[in-house]
């Protein structure tokens, strides 16, 4: 009798704590995301030729939250951006299309996840133009590490400025088909600073093992704490596609610091209307998300720049 009282107290014991464990999730995510327009492996290296990000998050309790706001996620980041005219290698100013420019920031943002499955996100960055930004010690460095061809042509960037920039996201979900693995979001963003200042307004597709928009990589909402809400899928692992079209009223690493008279050497206007189209695919289970996609964008420069792309890759681990 002892031992049949001791076999069914360790039992509940046991899956009172899977059980706890399965649903209690994980508040904290770290991970980084790199972009480079290489891992196309078409021999190019120009415009935007690499970005890297690294990023904290953290999912607030649930349980204190309004009824509507399912979870608040709060975000910091870290990142640089590097960009070239048609190659990294310039002997001449003449084949200059675009200025060489770097953009070196941190950040950080909050993202309200609404039980509509809409969520709106806000933040802002603190960074610099210019030499200042260490772009072309990171992309020697990257050459060297890798063994591409040698840099030049880094002394037309533009000049320093120090930049603030707001950003705001908004994600307005619109339908589910009934056997639940496509939906259609709309998706908005704007940007206001003397670095970046646009906006954009673009279609989100997704087709597979889908969340909602609340417990979703989608919306880097796989976090939880003290969750309200079930997991719908255990493993999320789907398609997407998301055109977008975004109006650029400023973009500092094109014309400049916009405070700045003596700008850089070499400048250009931008182009006011953008097309962008992103293809990819997103595996999330457990305290892992990984994010692939290729990103094709209209000219961006009132120069004889062309169109360009570049491949992303993302990972995320999450814990306690």
């Amino acid at each position: 009798m002892n031992y049949r009282f001791i076999l069914y107290f360790f039992s509940l014991t046991l899956f009172g704590s899977l059980a706890k464990g399965q649903t209690s999730g994980y508040k904290n995510e770290f991970g980084f995301r790199s972009e480079n327009d290489a891992y196309l492996g078409l021999g190019r290296d120009r415009y935007y030729t690499n970005g890297l990000f690294f990023t904290f998050r953290h999912a607030t309790d649930q349980s204190r939250l309004k009824d509507r706001v399912n979870k608040r996620i709060w975000e910091i980041e870290a990142g640089q951006k590097m960009y070239n005219p048609i190659s990294g290698y310039i002997t001449s100013t003449d084949r200059i299309d675009r200025p060489f420019a770097g953009y070196l920031y941190a950040g950080g943002s909050i993202n309200w996840l609404y039980n509509s499955e809409h969520n709106l996100k806000v933040g802002f960055q603190a960074g610099t133009i210019g030499p200042s930004s260490l772009a072309e010690d990171g992309q020697v460095f990257l050459h060297e590490l890798v063994g591409f061809y040698e840099i030049k042509g880094w002394d037309s960037q533009v000049k320093d400025e120090f930049g603030l920039n707001v950003l705001a996201e908004y994600n307005h979900f619109i339908h589910r088909s009934a056997n639940e693995k496509t939906d259609f979001t709309l998706t908005s963003f704007a940007q206001l600073g003397n670095t970046f200042t646009g906006a954009g307004l673009g279609l989100l597709f997704r087709a597979g093992s889908v969340n909602k928009f609340f417990n979703s990589a989608s919306t880097t909402s796989t976090l939880s704490h003290n969750s309200k809400t079930e997991l719908e899928e255990q493993k999320e692992f789907f398609f997407y596609a998301k055109p977008s079209l975004y109006y650029t009223v400023y973009d500092a690493t094109v014309e400049g610091g916009f405070f700045r008279e003596d700008k850089g050497p070499i400048t250009f206007d931008v182009k006011s209307i953008i097309f962008s189209q992103q293809i990819g695919f997103i595996y999330s289970k457990k305290r892992w998300t990984a994010d692939i996609s290729v990103i094709f964008k209209s000219r961006e420069i009132q120069s004889s720049a062309r169109a360009h792309q570049y491949g992303s890759g993302a990972f995320y681990y999450r814990f306690n």
